[in-house]
């Protein structure tokens, strides 16, 4: 029972990525063979609908006092109009600065030795976005964490934490330092604006210098999984949800893919599938795109990268992706992602050697994903905080 709690223990610490790499949430854009070569399909044009959606563009000037600044963020140059002569829908981000909320909800139930452990966690973040310049036809950004929250079960033993409100978190949490190494990390974010590929990301270091503060036990497993090219693939998905050309008309696929090695955690590859589908039902002014995934985990190929400082080996993985769905609002008059839902189960069996003992895991896990973009700060602060959880605006 003893081997069986530990290895657990430590399978939580690989299990817990998933949330933010097994579900990317918009996919990222990768230079493969499909990007030019979109699956055909039927392109019956609703001309109707589409004069309906040719509103003019209204200035957003919210007048909340925590509402992020535009001032002298990026001009938007080359945008694209929001409809061609041929009819098509015109998508392209306009980098102004916002904020997202980003909830995971997480069911998973595994069974070691005989033993079934159940854990559902859900895990909330707040993000800021802002521009802080422009070189040609690249975007510099920071995005900042504002706030965690964290709401963990595992065989009834519940993790809680919520930076936005410290009273309701648990006295002994044994991961609280580590979620409060989370909260206000800052990262400068280099993205290609027409390809909308992250080409560079600043503040790892500092990132993993507080995480491993926190717990120093880690440090070998998180240079390994928070590699630069790992948090470069993680905050590509923001952005890369519209096909680079932009234009799509309703009834338009188009491929991604993505490919994130956490060393010996193992590899995720995901393969999406996007179809325009035109004005969303509720709300006209939002464009819809629908997205199917497909999500495939590889263990780690060197018996080298098996280690990263965990005690334990996953020797094997025959893991499948099922019921994967996720639908995407894009609001072209504020050039961003308006929402996001996503959903997807992973099913299957893991060998892990721990002690020189092989190991079978059976795995069930269900997870859905939901991002909501604002104008304003999402998490509560008092006034005097109100300063500190703001986007910085560029030239101060």
């Amino acid at each position: 029972m003893l081997h069986a709690r530990r290895l657990m223990g430590f399978l939580l610490v690989a299990l817990m990525a998933l949330p933010f790499v097994a579900v990317d949430l918009f996919g990222q854009a990768k230079d493969d063979k499909t990007k030019n070569d979109p699956a055909k399909t039927d392109t019956k044009k609703d001309t109707s609908k589409e004069k309906k959606d040719t509103s003019k563009e209204k200035k957003d000037t919210p007048k909340e006092k925590d509402t992020p600044k535009e001032k002298d963020t990026p001009k938007e140059k080359d945008t694209p109009k929001e409809k061609d002569a041929g009819g098509k829908v015109a998508l392209a981000w306009k980098f102004k600065p916002f904020y997202q909320t980003m909830t995971t909800t997480t069911d998973q139930k595994m069974k070691v030795m005989s033993n079934d452990v159940t854990q559902k966690q859900t895990q909330t973040f707040y993000f800021s976005w802002t521009p802080i310049k422009e070189e040609g036809d690249k975007v510099i950004l920071e995005q900042k964490i504002l706030g965690v929250k964290m709401d963990i079960d595992i065989g009834g033993s519940p993790i809680r934490y919520d930076s936005t409100a410290p009273g309701a978190n648990n006295a002994n949490n044994p991961l609280g330092q580590f979620f409060q190494a989370l909260n206000n990390s800052t990262f400068t974010v280099t993205l290609d604006r027409k390809t909308y590929k992250v080409l560079k990301i600043d503040g790892r270091d500092e990132f993993v210098k507080k995480l491993v503060n926190a717990n120093k036990q880690m440090q070998p497993l998180l240079n390994k999984i928070l590699s630069e090219e790992a948090l470069r693939e993680m905050a590509e998905p923001t952005f890369a949800v519209i096909p680079s050309e932009g234009a799509v008309e309703i009834g338009k696929t188009w491929k991604k893919a993505t490919t994130l090695d956490m060393g010996p955690i193992g590899k995720y590859t995901n393969e999406y599938t996007y179809k325009y589908e035109g004005a969303d039902a509720t709300n006209k002014n939002l464009d819809k795109i629908g997205i199917d995934t497909k999500l495939t985990y590889l263990p780690p190929e060197k018996a080298s990268e098996s280690a990263g400082g965990l005690p334990f080996r996953i020797k094997a993985a025959k893991l499948e992706s099922k019921n994967s769905k996720g639908t995407v609002l894009f609001n072209r008059e504020k050039g961003r992602v308006e929402k996001s839902t996503t959903s997807i189960d992973l099913n299957g069996t893991l060998d892990i050697e721990i002690g020189g003992q092989l190991t079978s895991v059976t795995l069930s896990q269900s997870q859905s994903t939901e991002v909501t973009s604002s104008d304003t700060n999402p998490v509560e602060t008092k006034p005097a905080d109100t300063k500190s959880s703001e986007p910085k605006q560029p030239g101060k």
